[in-house]
C-alpha cells in the first residue's frame, strides 16, 4: 500500500504542475465495458466475452506544446470476477472465483492516468493518438460476504496500460489492460481453509465525450 501512496503522491504533483502551466481542461461522460480477451472484431461484443460495464465522469488536463497531462475518472463498475486469475489448484478457490453466484461485484472506481498525446501535423484536430498508464482504485459498494469462509475485499487496486485515439478534439476511444495488484477475495479470519490468491486482470474499452 505504501507503494500505491507514493505513486498517487507523484501523480498529484504532476497534476499541480500541470495546473500552473496553463493546462487545458476538459470534462465529460465516459462509458464502456470490460472484456475477458481482447480481439478487435465482432466477438468483443458477445455476451460470453463481456465481463462487466462501467460509466461515469472523466476530467483531463493537458499541458500545451508538450501534450503531456493526466486524466482522472469517477466510475461505477459492475464487474464479473470471471476475468480473475489464481495461482492455486484448489477446487474450492476456483469455485469461489468463478461460480455465477459469487462473481458479480459493484465498485466505485477511480483511475488516474498519466497521458501523452501524439500531436500530428495537419490532422491533429481530427485524429490524435494517445497512450496512458496509471493506478486504479476500486472501492467495493456491493456486499462483502460470499460464503461463510470467504468475503470480498473492500479495495481492489490495479495498474492500467492503455492506448486510444481522440477524434475531432472531443471523442476519446481507448482500450486498456488492468493488471491486478491486490487479491479481490480473502478468507474470513476464523476460517482455517486455503488462502486465496486471485487478482482481477481485465481489458477495458471506453468512450468519453469531453467538453
Amino acid at each position: 500500500m505504501n507503494i500505491a501512496k507514493r505513486i498517487l503522491f507523484a501523480i498529484v504533483a504532476i497534476i499541480a504542475t500541470a495546473g500552473t502551466a496553463s493546462a487545458q481542461f476538459a470534462i465529460g461522460p465516459r462509458v464502456g465495458m470490460e472484456v475477458n480477451s481482447m480481439r478487435f472484431n465482432k466477438e468483443i461484443f458477445d455476451s460470453e466475452n463481456r465481463a462487466g460495464f462501467t460509466g461515469g465522469v472523466q476530467v483531463e488536463f493537458t499541458v500545451p506544446i508538450i501534450n503531456v497531462g493526466f486524466d482522472a475518472s469517477v466510475m461505477y463498475v459492475h464487474r464479473n470476477i470471471q476475468g480473475a486469475t489464481s495461482n492455486s489448484d484448489s477446487q474450492e478457490i476456483i469455485g469461489v472465483l468463478t461460480d455465477k453466484k459469487f462473481r458479480s461485484r459493484d465498485y466505485i472506481e477511480i483511475p488516474v492516468n498519466l497521458k501523452y498525446k501524439l500531436n500530428l501535423p495537419l490532422i491533429g484536430k481530427v485524429f490524435t493518438p494517445y497512450v496512458f498508464t496509471g493506478p486504479s482504485f476500486a472501492f467495493l459498494c456491493s456486499k462483502k460476504a460470499i460464503t461463510d469462509a470467504y468475503k470480498n475485499k473492500s479495495v481492489d487496486i490495479a495498474w492500467n496500460f492503455g492506448l486510444g485515439v481522440q477524434l475531432f478534439s472531443h471523442l476519446q476511444i481507448g482500450a486498456s489492460y488492468g493488471l491486478g495488484m491486490t487479491n479481490v477475495v480473502e478468507k474470513v479470519s476464523s476460517y482455517q481453509g486455503t488462502e486465496i490468491d486471485g487478482k482481477n486482470n481485465y481489458w477495458t474499452v471506453t468512450a468519453a465525450w469531453l467538453f
